[in-house]
């Protein structure tokens, strides 16, 4: 009698195992196996972390293994258990790897096909086109679209944590550490008991360092140090946590009526201001989207105050970026004047706070927040909904979506909500950072999301002229990495356009992200489909860009990016290609890591080693 040999392996995080009865079938082109439980004497099965392996023999020859069923049924109580993967060795000696990385919850079956990649064309057999159907619908009715505010990008159907698919929620542990760095984060800050210096008039500029006392590294160091000095502000909007603002100027706004008599203390070449701006030292931050913004009411006892600055930056003879003009609001006028170096210190340095405090709320709330975590939560929605398991742009994907729907919808649930952080200790509480998100929709395309285009289009692509912008020299090597590798794996699976343009899954997984997403904007330049392999490369770049290094450079995280814990491919030449991903990126953590060699405040958001798979890793 033919006799198989299963490999079960259990997840290692907490709760992982089961004490449930575990019953295996096998489906195979000659028939279909009885239901067998998976039980050893004398041992305890499935426990965290194990990898248990049992011998199930048949009557009759299956022909090729298409198929497993896993059936789960009650033992003493209802326990999750997480299947990380189960091989198959069959009679004559092949194994067939079953990727699943899933939690299979009370009593139910799952149904597992084997690893290899497969697009839907190359599926010709019956069950395996059936398998994709169902497992597409059964998501579809899981992860559905919800629009949580008027205008933001559609966003998962569930009010809380708990009731997302059990497979996308937090890990125990992950949940625990969400819990853990937001209470960690206050303690740090002192949220709570500074929370009166936020909420009153501040007597002097020490008190920030009361703030900063527990921050221990060097960065925040050197900050705290020197964060009063031009240098430290103009360096900021290159290479601090919102380096996406700063951009070249062609032309003075005509609502920022400066003058080279103004400025001309700060100009180092002897140029006036129109010849310093033809040959491209001037910059400018204009924080217009700030303009009419409603500021923070709901402590009626607390006055808070919003600015929307426009500020004009010079790079001098040392090609370092300076502040050399500062308007605090959109419309010139007596009561709105323009502050200059020259000015008293404290009137500058005052000016300078507002800037900083504008690029604050922006950095949250539309850098961070949206352009990071809204975005990428809408391709994990769409690739749920679109793309089965068996897909390789699903397996290439779903790292990079790991718990983003899931820390998204804590942070609905805490921190933007009504009465959450936001509204506790942001000027644009109450619900001026919704506004916010609603005006910035405007502003995001798809090609903003293009990181060599988004460089090129502020006029700051150029290394020479702006030689100190690490934010965009260690950006475009992280982008070309993943570019290089992304490209790799599309030749594995896709022949030629034809495939691409053919792929139904694939073209539905890219008009969701329009239609719910982008919410149909024509505007936003998202693509309805995609044609070309060369289209399709730079999509998925987008999508693995934004939810790593860009986030990382906004946020900065943990040690992933290139690494793939979940071993979803398991084909030789994708396994391959990871390996050459991960080479690629290591040489970049070399190039970066000699150029911060001593430097006095290093830049290394955008090292590989420092960049997280995904938004909430």
């Amino acid at each position: 009698m033919p006799s198989y040999t299963v490999t079960v392996a259990t997840g290692s995080q907490w709760f992982a195992g089961t004490d449930d009865y575990i019953y295996l079938s096998l489906v195979g082109s000659a028939g279909c196996s009885e239901k067998h439980l998976l039980d050893k004497p004398f041992y305890n099965d499935f426990e965290r972390g194990a990898v248990d392996s049992y011998d199930v023999t048949v009557d009759e020859e299956l022909g090729d293994i298409q198929l497993i069923k896993i059936e789960k049924r009650k033992y003493w109580f209802h326990d999750d258990w997480y299947l990380k993967y189960i091989t198959v060795k069959t009679p004559c000696g092949d194994y067939i790897e079953f990727p699943c990385y899933r939690w299979i919850s009370g009593e139910g079956e799952i149904v597992l096909r084997d690893g290899q990649a497969k697009l839907a064309c190359d599926d010709q057999i019956h069950v395996l086109k059936q398998h994709r159907r169902k497992e597409l619908e059964t998501r579809q009715k899981q992860y559905r679209w919800m629009e949580w505010n008027p205008g933001f990008p559609l966003s998962i159907d569930a009010k809380c944590h708990k009731d997302l698919p059990r497979d996308i929620q937090f890990d125990s542990e992950k949940g625990v550490d969400f819990v853990l760095n937001y209470s960690k984060a206050m303690e740090n800050l002192f949220i709570n008991r500074f929370m009166h210096m936020f909420q009153s008039s501040w007597s002097d500029f020490a008190d920030f360092e009361k703030i900063f006392v527990r921050i221990s590294n060097t960065i925040s160091e050197r900050v705290m140090n020197h964060w009063q000095e031009d240098l430290m502000f103009g360096y900021q909007f290159l290479n601090g946590c919102n380096p996406v603002m700063i951009q070249r100027c062609l032309k003075l706004p005509d609502n920022l009526p400066v003058t080279t008599e103004m400025v001309e203390c700060s100009l180092e070449r002897q140029l006036t201001l129109e010849q310093e701006i033809e040959q491209g030292n001037i910059f400018i931050v204009d924080f217009k989207l700030l303009d009419g913004i409603d500021a923070n009411k709901t402590d009626p006892c607390t006055l808070q105050f919003l600015a929307a600055p426009i500020c004009l930056l010079y790079k001098n003879l040392a090609n370092k970026i300076v502040p050399i003009a500062i308007q605090l609001n959109q419309v010139p006028g007596e009561e709105n004047p323009i502050f200059l170096p020259s000015d008293a210190k404290y009137d500058w340095l005052l000016a300078k706070i507002w800037v900083r405090s504008s690029d604050f709320h922006v950095h949250q709330t539309i850098t961070h927040l949206l352009r990071t975590h809204l975005v990428s939560e809408v391709f994990g929605i769409a690739m749920y909904r679109q793309l089965p398991a068996v897909h390789p742009i699903f397996k290439l994907l779903v790292a990079h979506v790991r718990f983003t729907i899931a820390i998204n919808t804590k942070a609905r649930e805490q921190l933007i909500c009504e009465y959450g952080l936001f509204d506790k200790a942001n000027a644009t509480g109450g619900g001026g950072h919704v506004q916010m998100v609603q005006r910035a929709m405007q502003d995001l395309t798809y090609t903003s999301l293009c990181f060599p285009e988004a460089i090129k289009a502020r006029g700051m692509d150029n290394a020479e002229d702006i030689p100190y912008y690490f934010y965009r020299d260690d950006g475009l090597l992280v982008w070309e990495a993943i570019k290089t590798f992304v490209a790799e794996v599309v030749d594995i699976y896709y022949e030629g356009d034809q495939v691409v343009e053919e792929d139904q899954e694939l073209q539905d997984f890219v008009k969701d992200v329009y239609m719910y997403g982008m919410r149909g904007r024509k505007a936003s330049g998202f693509p309805k489909s995609i044609k070309t392999k060369e289209k399709l490369c730079e999509y998925l770049t987008v999508v693995i860009f934004t939810a790593s290094a860009q986030h990382a450079a906004v946020n900065f995280g943990q040690l992933f990016l290139g690494m793939y814990p979940e071993e979803h491919f398991v084909e030789k030449p994708v396994k391959e290609a990871m390996a050459r991903f991960r080479k690629n990126l290591d040489s970049i953590v070399s190039v970066i890591a000699e150029r911060n060699k001593n430097k006095k405040l290093p830049y290394y958001y955008l090292s590989p080693d420092r960049i997280p798979n995904s938004v909430a890793i």
